[in-house]
């Protein structure tokens, strides 16, 4: 068995803010969240007009 470690990208943040249905959410005060405020919501989609500043600096230090 090979020794992995799971790595949470900046990707699995899961926010309404970030979510591409927040405009017309029903469930946004409804759904449950975690300790962190992150939603568990199976609606959830991420909207890739955000950017995520986390990714951008990691792939910008990949770089150089």
């Amino acid at each position: 068995m090979d020794d992995r470690r799971i790595v949470l990208m900046a990707t699995d943040k899961r926010y309404c803010s970030i979510c591409a249905w927040r405009g017309t959410c029903a469930k946004r005060f409804s759904v449950s969240k975690d300790s962190s405020g992150q939603v568990h919501c199976p609606d959830f989609t991420r909207d890739l007009a955000i950017k995520d500043t986390d990714t951008d600096e990691i792939k910008n230090t990949d770089k150089k």
